[in-house]
């Protein structure tokens, strides 16, 4: 489906700095292959707006590690052995630091 007026020219509202990008990448494959290494343990994450989470790092691909989160003690499920395991993905550029527990 194209949204174009007929007649307008698109115009471009933000374009990532290929130095920033390229920063942004680096720090991406640096924090990804820290991740892979450390995948079923519990860790601590804060995000740039300060955000906590504690969990099991369970997996780390193409820019987003998956965070398991303990679950509550009562099951919510209505199948006899229901998991109430939240997986919680979490973008890697937004994190500021992840800590071993």
């Amino acid at each position: 489906m194209n949204l174009q007026v007929q007649g307008q020219q698109e115009q471009t509202l933000f374009r990532m700095d290929p130095t920033t990008m390229n920063n942004l990448k680096s720090i991406q494959d640096h924090v990804t292959n820290t991740c892979k290494n450390h995948v079923n343990t519990l860790v601590r994450v804060e995000t740039v707006d300060g955000d906590v989470f504690e969990g099991l790092l369970i997996h780390c691909e193409r820019g987003i590690l998956y965070l398991k989160l303990p679950s509550p003690m009562t099951n919510r499920g209505f199948v006899p052995g229901f998991q109430n395991d939240v997986v919680l993905p979490l973008v890697l550029f937004n994190l500021l630091a992840i800590s071993l527990l």
